[in-house]
């Protein structure tokens, strides 16, 4: 019998187009994913999937399990979201979730504190989630509501979608750096400078929208021999392994021998964007239109 862990690997296999993406987006070996599929024909005693160095295709069998597998998945996720929020919304939990590029800037800052004053009977647990990730989390309950950098590219269903507030990018060097003694610089000058946390385009969030940047200055970005997509970017960039382009918001907290340099040119930006579940409870919504208000956003949602 095949497994709900199963089905769900299957469908981001054919989502994402290949084995690799498919690893990468579930943090699981690509030969583990493999073998998942090797059981899932083995059981259903027919391939699935078609496969060489460049292409990836369904079969017949898969393309049907694949339309039934989303239905499922779906009402299972609808379910288990629903029950979830049911209970939080009795118990008074908000689970707020935010980008590693999303720092809790002091507008936030306030707003939960003056949320905590105002909902002393409501608790809120913070945790860190990638931009991509973060509305599959608030789809499937797992999460109420999450703060992350636009662009998002798996959007769902019952998810709306609003931006908050847009900020500068800024490149952080080291003080060492050749550059160490400009105030700015453009993107098109970074095409031999080593990335720290390398831009991919088929990544949402910071990571698409530099990505973006490079390839409008007709480069694609070096990756750095270390590198990271976390905080931990900026002490490599302090310790000389190569660059980063990260929002200004971020780039504040760099640790000392760290030089930002504003980007020159329109359109180097990145926006905040907030998530949350159509039918979430009372005190969700109360806190997203506190958000909102906060950052200036309209009180409008759009999905």
């Amino acid at each position: 019998m095949l497994t709900h862990r199963q089905l769900r690997y299957f469908v981001e296999i054919v989502d994402a187009g290949s084995f690799s993406l498919a690893a990468e987006r579930l943090f699981i070996a690509q030969s583990a994913l493999s073998r998942q599929v090797r059981e899932m024909e083995k059981e259903l005693q027919a391939p699935l999937l078609e496969r060489d160095a460049r292409h990836l295709e369904m079969t017949a069998a898969g393309r049907s399990l694949y339309a039934d597998a989303r239905r499922i998945l779906s009402a299972f996720e609808q379910a288990a979201a629903s029950a979830t929020h049911a209970q939080r919304g009795t118990q008074g939990t908000l689970q707020l979730l935010h980008s590693s590029s999303v720092p809790f800037s002091p507008p936030i800052l306030s707003l939960l504190l003056q949320h905590a004053d105002a909902n002393p009977g409501v608790m809120v647990e913070v945790s860190l989630s990638s931009s991509e990730h973060q509305a599959l989390d608030i789809r499937e309950g797992r999460a109420d509501v999450g703060l992350a950098r636009a662009p998002i590219l798996r959007r769902y269903g019952g998810v709306h979608y609003v931006r908050l507030y847009e900020e500068p990018l800024v490149v952080a060097i080291s003080a060492n750096h050749a550059l160490a003694s400009r105030v700015s610089v453009s993107v098109a000058e970074l095409r031999q400078e080593r990335f720290v946390a390398t831009p991919h385009l088929e990544r949402g969030g910071l990571s698409h929208r530099v990505a973006e940047l490079c390839r409008a200055a007709g480069f694609q970005p070096e990756t750095a021999s270390v590198r990271s997509r976390k905080w931990s970017q900026l002490s490599l960039v302090q310790g000389g392994f190569g660059i980063v382009i990260v929002p200004e918001s971020m780039g504040r907290l760099a640790p000392e021998g760290v030089r930002l340099l504003s980007l020159e040119g329109d359109g180097c930006t990145t926006d905040v964007m907030a998530l949350w579940r159509e039918d979430a409870p009372p005190l969700v919504q109360r806190f997203v239109d506190a958000l909102q208000s906060a950052l200036g956003a309209k009180p409008s949602a759009s999905s």
